[in-house]
């Protein structure tokens, strides 16, 4: 991320963030434990009893090993996190990506998995190199 965005746009988590108790970190890897890909799911804002039902989650940090990219790693790795969110009875499930050219394929996933545009959310703030997309899990339940 560091590479594609301007400093004070970059929104992914390093290690130490990954680690946090909110956070669940996921890896793909194939047969020989390669890396293909890495993503996490957060959540940002506990539901309406304090718990993870009816909780506000956020997609971070999702990232496919150039090797592995059109293998469908990125579709996998997002279902496994739409899966998570919908057993924690979570009710939203947001993220933040790049708005420019290098980000087209991510914004094209997530809108093929019904996430739409919406305004920043949490911490954010508007910016003209952020994408703000979230999917009401609620009105989609598996």
């Amino acid at each position: 991320m560091h590479a594609q965005s301007a400093p004070e746009d970059v929104h992914a988590l390093d290690v130490e963030a990954l680690t946090a108790p909110h956070i669940t970190f996921l890896a793909a890897r194939d047969a020989d434990g390669v890396l293909l890909g890495v993503g996490a799911l957060a959540e940002i804002e506990p539901g309406p009893g304090g718990g993870s039902v009816g909780a506000h989650g956020e997609i971070k940090s999702m990232h496919t090993a150039e090797a592995a990219r059109r293998r469908g790693v990125a579709g996998a790795l997002l279902t496994h996190v739409l899966d998570l969110a919908r057993e924690r009875g979570y009710a939203r499930l947001s993220l933040e990506t790049g708005s420019d050219a290098a980000f087209a394929a991510a914004r094209a996933l997530y809108a093929r998995a019904g996430f739409i545009e919406c305004p920043p959310f949490a911490r954010y703030a508007p910016s003209a190199a952020s994408t703000f997309m979230t999917l009401d899990l609620a009105d989609r339940a598996a």
